[in-house]
C-alpha cells in the first residue's frame, strides 16, 4: 500500500484549522530552520539538490550562496 502524503489529512475533522495542522506536526521544518545558521540552511538545500524553475534548472543552494552576507542594506532573494 502506498503512503498518502499529500492527502493524509483529507477528511480529518477540523483539518482546515491551523491548530490541527500544528498538532499534526505542521511547521516542524520551519522551527528547525529558525534554529539553523544561514550557512547550514544553504548546505541543506544544496544537499537536497533542489533546482530552480526558471528553465535552466539552476541549483537553488548555489543561487542562495551568492547572496551577500555582510551587506548593510536589506537583501532580497526571490524564489
Amino acid at each position: 500500500m502506498t503512503e498518502k502524503v499529500l492527502s493524509a489529512r483529507f477528511g480529518k475533522p477540523d483539518s482546515h484549522l491551523l491548530s490541527t495542522y500544528v498538532a499534526d506536526g505542521g511547521y516542524q521544518a520551519l522551527r528547525k530552520a529558525l534554529e539553523m545558521k544561514p550557512e547550514e540552511i544553504i548546505e541543506t538545500v544544496k544537499a537536497a539538490n533542489l533546482r530552480g524553475r526558471g528553465g535552466a534548472g539552476f541549483p537553488a543552494g548555489v543561487k542562495w550562496s551568492f547572496v551577500p552576507r555582510d551587506s548593510q542594506k536589506p537583501v532580497y532573494l526571490c524564489v
